[in-house]
């Protein structure tokens, strides 16, 4: 194994590049992986953009992460071995706080992630320290399961808790506002779960003409009409039973509540930037109306289990999320495509 990697580094906003580093020392009680894939993530191009309060520069990011376990550190006692295919979450939980020990991880009040705490995927290696292999969101990838897709299991992870905690099920009429990867991975999951009918909105035309791809009923181009009126008129003026806010436009937070039938169940999954996180809810429909409104992050390992089950069996179709794949040498211009909204998921194959 040569004892020197590409890898992306980032060493100030919108200013990074491909460079030659060493190869990471395996961690203590940790492994060594080699990297297949990593998908790019919003989260990762806002980084890129403007960075982030947990990213010291310079630094790899990456955090959607595939790979093949090559070195193991002598007091490892975890359960891969070597050429185990990993798929790699970033996220590694306390394990002592209230919520980790009600098993309750999603809500772990100390938790870790790769790429902040430790650097992250985009590079040809990758280490684990023995917290991610002991308390991190790291599963082996389910046979056949092509690493681009296994790479993905994060984002996928983060709907499949969505949707438990608001319960979409047999019969539901679902709305999804924002069709970028995560409304379109909604949309099929809604399916998968059994929803009667899937609404999909946005304001960008060639969004929308991604998101057919997975099947919606309906999709609305809310920049030409009144969502909420519209969705009324879909719904024979009931309303829909979920709404799933997939974007980080608080407008979307206020149609979401007035477009939901009573008892309706919203889920708030796209966070909005702190200077405009109150967007003038009418909390006067949500009184009256008996609305459920349901805020989530994150996922725990068993989110991470269904997911990858879910992309194995094709319920989730990841050969449609994953539309654009890169060697990691042309980093930027996977970057630049996803920046200008002409991909759904980018992923990287450094090897």
């Amino acid at each position: 194994m040569s004892k020197m990697m590409h890898t992306v580094v980032v060493r100030a906003p919108m200013a990074f590049g491909v460079e030659r580093v060493a190869v990471p020392a395996v961690p203590a009680g940790g492994v060594l992986v080699r990297v297949l894939a990593c998908g790019l993530c919003g989260s990762d191009l806002r980084t890129l953009r403007s960075g982030h309060p947990k990213v010291p520069f310079p630094w790899t990011i990456g955090h959607e992460i595939c790979g093949d376990v090559v070195a193991v550190d002598e007091s490892y006692r975890g359960p891969w071995g070597l050429g185990d295919r990993l798929a790699v979450g970033p996220v590694a939980y306390c394990g002592v706080c209230d919520f980790c020990v009600e098993g309750r991880f999603e809500l772990c009040e100390n938790y870790w992630e790769i790429a902040q705490a430790w650097p992250g995927g985009f590079a040809e290696f990758v280490a684990l320290p023995e917290a991610c292999v002991r308390r991190g969101t790291v599963l082996r990838v389910p046979e056949g399961l092509d690493p681009a897709y296994a790479a993905i299991s994060e984002p996928v992870s983060s709907c499949v808790n969505a949707q438990e905690k608001g319960q979409v099920g047999l019969g539901d009429t679902v709305v999804i506002i924002g069709t970028g990867p995560i409304g379109c991975t909604h949309a099929s999951l809604a399916r998968a779960r059994g929803a009667s009918k899937v609404i999909v909105a946005d304001i960008v035309e060639e969004r929308l003409a991604m998101v057919k791809a997975f099947g919606p009923d309906a999709a609305v181009n809310a920049a030409e009409v009144d969502l909420v009126a519209e969705v009324r008129q879909l719904t024979n003026g009931k309303g829909a039973d979920v709404v799933i806010t997939a974007t980080a436009a608080g407008v979307a937070q206020v149609q979401a509540v007035e477009m939901a039938r009573k008892g309706g169940r919203i889920l708030l999954f796209g966070g909005l930037p702190k200077e405009q996180s109150r967007p003038g809810i009418d909390t006067n429909l949500i009184h009256y109306n008996a609305l459920h409104l349901i805020g989530t992050t994150i996922f725990a390992p068993g989110h991470q289990r269904i997911a990858l089950d879910m992309m194995a069996s094709g319920r989730i179709p990841a050969d449609k999320l994953v539309t654009h794949r890169f060697p990691l040498t042309r980093f930027a211009e996977g970057v630049a495509l996803a920046m200008e909204g002409q991909a759904l998921k980018v992923v990287f194959e450094p090897n």
